[in-house]
């Protein structure tokens, strides 16, 4: 007696089945042999490439290799045209899905490997940020991309889907196009780095150490201790001042010297102070120092000159030092440093009263 299923012979089906199963064997052990010599290949190597095949292999899922190999061995059997076209669709879709996974763990492994690269350096706290946003970006694209190739595999007619979702897009980005604003600002700074987590900025009158660049919103902590947050729209916007960028500091500050000082001491004083910055340690380089100018109670000098280290705190013992032995080397040369003066003269009639005027 024949026995017949779905219009197929049982001996057919018994094929089937054998084929089937040879298959799944063949795909799992082609997968365990790529992914042991994957792994050899990743211990000896520094490349990315077969970092990423090798977990894109070992997400190779067994449940999407068993239905691909129901899928072949269901070519020995002659089913309706009805039949066989579901048949693809579920086996294209769970390819697809498997396919989706690996560009979803490609992105993964992109990550793990930049973060990596950045332990230890400069910006390695600023990463961490950098990469959860590209992440997320590039993760949502690729199951976007794959879940309307799956529709349109089962059927579905995305060209509407798609045209819907355009319209509402437009919708909804003129309805938020404040957050996607600063969304893209959030990618820009990501990508062009103007600062980073860690860096000490000014943005316009504020200024702060940045803790945090998120999505929406970049947060520095001030010196007072206070948070101070701003949408990464207008952070753009604002002139950013990066001192934790600066290779030098520029140190300059202004020098009076009371009038009645003879001109030969007067001439004397920018050579004491050359002298005297480029005794410092931390100088870099000594730039000038002139008679500015003739103020109205002082003899004005400029001094510029450069300190080798951007730490605050050095600039600030450094320049102390050096105002310190400017004091010093004034006093020395018998020179006084001129202070505003102020002279109340009494009426001429208080004077006469017996009131001597007041100085």
């Amino acid at each position: 007696m024949r026995y017949v299923l779905l219009g197929n012979p049982i001996q057919e089906w018994a094929t089937a089945l054998a084929v089937a199963f040879a298959c799944a064997v063949l795909l799992i052990v082609i997968r365990t042999f790529l992914i042991h010599r994957l792994d050899a290949a990743a211990e000896r190597t520094e490349t990315r490439v077969d970092d990423w095949l090798l977990r894109m292999m070992r997400n190779t899922y067994s449940v999407f290799i068993v239905i691909l190999a129901l899928y072949l061995g269901s070519l020995m059997l002659e089913f309706p045209k009805k039949y066989e076209v579901w048949l693809w669709r579920v086996a294209v879709t769970t390819m697809l899905i498997q396919a989706a996974i690996w560009g979803d763990t490609g992105v993964r492994v992109w990550r793990k490997r930049y973060r990596q690269a950045a332990i230890g350096g400069t910006d390695s706290v600023a990463t961490a940020a950098s990469t959860a946003i590209i992440d997320f970006i590039l993760r949502m694209i690729v199951w976007v991309v794959f879940t309307l190739m799956i529709l349109d595999n089962l059927g579905f007619n995305i060209t509407t889907l798609v045209a819907s979702l355009g319209i509402g897009g437009i919708a909804v980005a003129l309805a938020v196009q404040n957050i996607l604003g600063d969304l893209l600002a959030s990618l820009s700074i990501v990508l062009d780095k103007p600062f980073v987590v860690g860096d000490f900025i000014i943005v316009g009158e504020q200024l702060g150490t940045v803790e945090y660049i998120g999505l929406k919103t970049t947060r520095l902590r001030g010196l007072g201790g206070d948070q101070i947050i701003f949408s990464n729209g207008d952070i753009l916007k604002a002139r950013i001042g990066n001192q934790t960028r600066m290779f030098t500091r520029r140190a300059a500050f202004i020098l009076r010297i009371r009038y009645g000082t003879p001109p030969d001491k007067l001439a004397a004083v920018p050579q004491m102070v050359k002298d005297i910055i480029l005794g410092q340690e931390s100088t870099a380089s000594f730039e000038r120092a002139h008679l500015r100018e003739l103020g109205e109670w002082s003899i004005n000098y400029e001094v510029v000159y450069w300190i080798k280290s951007p730490d605050y705190f050095v600039f600030m013992d450094t320049q102390q030092e050096v105002l310190l032995n400017v004091i010093r080397g004034l006093a020395e040369r018998g020179i006084e440093i001129a202070y505003p003066t102020r002279i109340i003269l009494r009426p001429p009639e208080d004077c006469n009263e017996g009131n001597p005027p007041l100085h």
